[in-house]
C-alpha cells in the first residue's frame, strides 16, 4: 500500500469510513435475512423426510454458486418499474441492495446449516426419542448444539456478502454517498485512476475477511473442544 493510501486510513478520510460503514450495514442486514431464513430451512431439510427432498437439496447446494450478475437481475426486474414490486420505488437503494445479497447468502447459511444439523441429528437420535423430546424442544436442542458450527455458516455468508460487487452494482447503482459500497467504489476508483482511495479501500477489506476467516476458525475450534 502507498503512503498516500494509509494516510486516508489514518486520518480517518470521511468518504472511506461513509463506504466502509454502508458496506457493513447492508452486509450485516444481508446476513442477518438470510439467517432468519436459511436456518430454519436447513433444519427442515435436516429433520424431515419428503418426496423430492434430495432435489431440493441438490437445489439449495447448487444455489451456493449463483452467480451474482444473475441475482442482481432478479431483483432489478422485480424492482423495476413495470416490475411487481416497482411501486415500493427500492430500486437504487440501500434496501434492494440488502435483497440482492440476501438471495446471495441464504442457500450458503441453509446448506450449512443442513449439513450441520443432520450430523448431529444423526448422532443424537436415540437420545432424544428415548427422552421422548416433541419437535420443536427437539429443534431447538439441535440448533443450540449447533451453534458454533451456525456462527461459521453465517461467517461464510457475510465473507461472500462483503466481497460482493456484480449484484449490488445492477440495483443499488453505486451512487455516490448512498449506494456506494467497498467493492463498488474499489471498482470504479481503479477505472478513474484514483489508485489512493481504490487501495485504501482493498485494505479494509482484506482486514474485514481475514478478521471474518480468524473468528470463523476460532468459532470451530472453540465447537470442537466444548465437543470433545
Amino acid at each position: 500500500m502507498s503512503s498516500s493510501a494509509l494516510d486516508l486510513i489514518l486520518a480517518g478520510d470521511p468518504a472511506l469510513f461513509a463506504i466502509v460503514w454502508l458496506s457493513l450495514i447492508v452486509s450485516l442486514s444481508a446476513v442477518f435475512m438470510a439467517a432468519l431464513i436459511g436456518i430454519p430451512v436447513g433444519a427442515l431439510l435436516a429433520l424431515t423426510r419428503f418426496n423430492g427432498r434430495e432435489g431440493v437439496i441438490v437445489l439449495v447446494n447448487a444455489l451456493m454458486g449463483l452467480p451474482p450478475v444473475v441475482a442482481g437481475l432478479g431483483v432489478y426486474l422485480l424492482l423495476s418499474r413495470s416490475g411487481p414490486l416497482g411501486s415500493l420505488g427500492l430500486l437504487f437503494t440501500p434496501s434492494a441492495m440488502i435483497m440482492a445479497q440476501t438471495i446471495l447468502v441464504t442457500p450458503i447459511i441453509a446448506a450449512l446449516a443442513r449439513q450441520i444439523i443432520e450430523d448431529l441429528w444423526a448422532e443424537y437420535q436415540d437420545e432424544l426419542a428415548a427422552m421422548n423430546v416433541g419437535p420443536m424442544a427437539r429443534l431447538a436442542t439441535l440448533i443450540w448444539e449447533a451453534r458454533f458450527g451456525l456462527v461459521v455458516a453465517l461467517l461464510a455468508g457475510f465473507g461472500r456478502a462483503a466481497a460482493e460487487v456484480g449484484a449490488i452494482i445492477i440495483v443499488g447503482g453505486n451512487i455516490d454517498g448512498y449506494t456506494r459500497t467497498m467493492t463498488t467504489a474499489i471498482a470504479l476508483e481503479t477505472s478513474k485512476g484514483d489508485l489512493n482511495l481504490a487501495m485504501s479501500l482493498g485494505a479494509v477489506l482484506i482486514a474485514i475477511v481475514m478478521t471474518v476467516n480468524a473468528l470463523a476458525w476460532f468459532a470451530r475450534r472453540v465447537g470442537q473442544k466444548l465437543a470433545g
